[in-house]
């Protein structure tokens, strides 16, 4: 435990950030939101716009929930319960849509199946059809886009939930003449409650913050996140409060349910004995399916991807009516590196990541220590807690929202200057946002630390930093690291808060991606695509490597 006075030396600072750019910005969006008379008038009739976009947000993402679920749970189960050939390596596929920023992950479908997208035009050319045999737009779209992206959570929460399941358990079921089927649902199952809940808490939570499928596949169709980006660019900042009121209000309640779900699985254990042997399928029937379902899965994951690799060599203009692009260039790679003004966003957005997660990996540590190892009353230590985990109840809109309207003026938190507008309104959004990441990685490292270590390292004469540097951080360190490289790589393809704050000196590569698409100059959104993939694949595969699902598990 640390002293008295060393805790309250790091709990004021905490509680100034936390006050000042999570809760202070809150509460002036709902404050400026309005009385209950305007949140009633802009939601009272069944046919507004603000309406149908709370019931098609809270639909579609409880349809992403189940569709996330199903795929999600039955690939994890699958690689669990069968062993067979190149099963790693689909493993790692199965993981890739966790590399993939929402702004590419959508693109890549608007390559593929938008109304102009390849395979539309290339069933148009196969049957020789007047149009085009279908759109991929509205709410299906934006459902198929968000499960493709989210059924990742479920993957990992359930496969690392499942690998530390007793296989003697399933043995004794098998012994007592119960199916594979009756196993899976009253053995396997209840031993996979916990993960299952806060997956869908967390996948849930998501979907309601989605913005980018919403923007460019919905239509029509109308979503609070868009409402919300529509209101503040339309110059009715009051209206966009009050939506983004109740979108918070929304994911704080599934937030609090996370988190009591997330105590109430504290001690629970699958088991203590070896994991179950994986069934091998070598040959016969099995094999054919497996193959035939192995080729399917391939396409639905990679089909995408390779779509924008494929379109990140295509000449500028070569790509219009037909179905492939005509010419190919590696200049679009070349002018990433010499051509200022294309290099420029991906500076920015490398600055602005490190910079944010520089200020998240010491915030959270320290946030982490003064909550588990801090001398102050339990009160104050639950108030950290609760307001460093509250940015997961915001989504991105809301927090851009949030600090336009706290910081567009002067105030202490600002030491004097107006934030909005300048570059360094988009670092701040980022390190809110992600403030959680580190600190609960931290924490939940930290609530296994055994204290008698820096006890015998306090008899020794050494102080806190030294028993901080010599003792607990190398046991830490993989959680810290987990944390701050999922900061880093959810900072560096950041497009939702950017696209409402960003001012064109500081352009994240997510925000000229879309610059580009207007522009239709395809070839060179789709190299920025393949190169933030390649840098967020990086910093996933070494996340994986620190600690895989229990890392993001820890930060979720």
């Amino acid at each position: 435990m640390l002293s008295k006075r060393l805790s309250y030396w790091l709990f004021i600072p905490v509680l100034f950030v936390l006050l000042g750019y999570v809760l202070y910005p809150s509460l002036r969006t709902f404050i400026l939101g309005g009385s209950l008379e305007q949140y009633s008038e802009v939601f009272a009739s069944w046919r507004s716009a603000n309406v149908r976009a709370l019931f098609n947000s809270v639909f579609i993402s409880l349809l992403t929930v189940v569709g996330a679920a199903v795929l999600g749970t039955s690939l994890a189960y699958f690689f669990y319960r069968f062993d067979f050939r190149f099963k790693k390596m689909l493993m790692s596929v199965a993981a890739l849509p966790l590399a993939l920023p929402p702004l590419v992950g959508v693109m890549a479908f608007l390559f593929l199946y938008g109304e102009s997208g390849i395979l539309p035009r290339g069933l148009k050319m196969l049957f020789n059809l007047e149009d085009v045999p279908f759109a991929f737009e509205g709410l299906w779209a934006v459902l198929f886009v968000h499960i493709y992206t989210m059924y990742v959570y479920f993957y990992l929460f359930v496969m690392a939930a499942l690998r530390g399941i007793d296989g003697s358990l399933l043995e004794a079921s098998a012994n007592l003449g119960a199916s594979s089927w009756t196993t899976f649902r009253r053995v396997i199952v209840p031993l996979l409650k916990p993960a299952l809940i806060s997956a869908s808490l967390l996948v849930f939570m998501i979907s309601m913050a989605s913005f980018t499928a919403p923007l460019l596949f919905a239509g029509t169709e109308n979503f609070l996140t868009v409402q919300i980006y529509n209101y503040k660019t339309n110059g009715d900042l009051g209206l966009s409060a009050t939506v983004s009121t109740v979108l918070t209000f929304i994911c704080l309640i599934f937030l609090l349910f996370m988190e009591w779900s997330n105590r109430n699985a504290r001690g629970i254990n699958a088991g203590k004995g070896t994991a179950s042997a994986a069934v091998p399928i070598r040959g016969g029937l099995a094999q054919v399916f497996l193959t035939i379902g192995v080729v399917l899965l391939l396409l639905f994951l990679l089909l995408p991807i390779a779509t924008v690799v494929l379109i990140s060599f295509a000449q500028e203009g070569s790509w219009t009516y037909q179905l492939l692009p005509q010419r190919y260039t590696f200049l679009n790679y070349v002018n990433l590196f010499i051509d200022p003004e294309i290099l420029q966003p991906i500076l920015n957005s490398l600055k602005m990541a490190l910079i944010a997660t520089a200020g998240n990996m010491v915030f959270g540590v320290v946030v982490a220590i003064v909550v588990a190892k801090g001398s102050i009353r339990m009160v104050w230590r639950d108030l950290i807690r609760v307001l460093a985990i509250l940015p997961f109840a915001i989504p991105g809109t809301v927090i851009a929202i949030n600090l336009i309207v706290a910081f567009n003026e002067p105030t202490p938190f600002t030491f004097g200057a107006i934030l909005v507008g300048s570059f360094w309104i988009l670092p701040l959004a980022y390190f809110v946002r992600h403030i959680p990441f580190v600190v609960r990685s931290t924490l939940a490292a930290l609530e296994s630390y055994d204290d008698r270590l820096s006890e015998a390292s306090a008899d020794l004469g050494a102080g806190f930093l030294t028993t901080f540097r010599r003792v607990m951080l190398p046991l830490i360190s993989g959680s810290i690291l987990a944390g701050t490289l999922l900061t880093f790589v959810t900072a560096l393809g950041e497009f939702v808060s950017s696209i409402v704050l960003y001012i064109f000196s500081n352009r994240p590569i997510s925000v000229e991606i879309l610059s580009q698409l207007r522009v239709y100059e395809f070839g060179s959104a789709a190299a920025y695509s393949v190169f933030l993939m390649i840098l967020i694949g990086i910093s996933t595969l070494l996340v994986r490597r620190l600690g895989s699902s229990d890392g993001l598990g820890r930060a979720f």
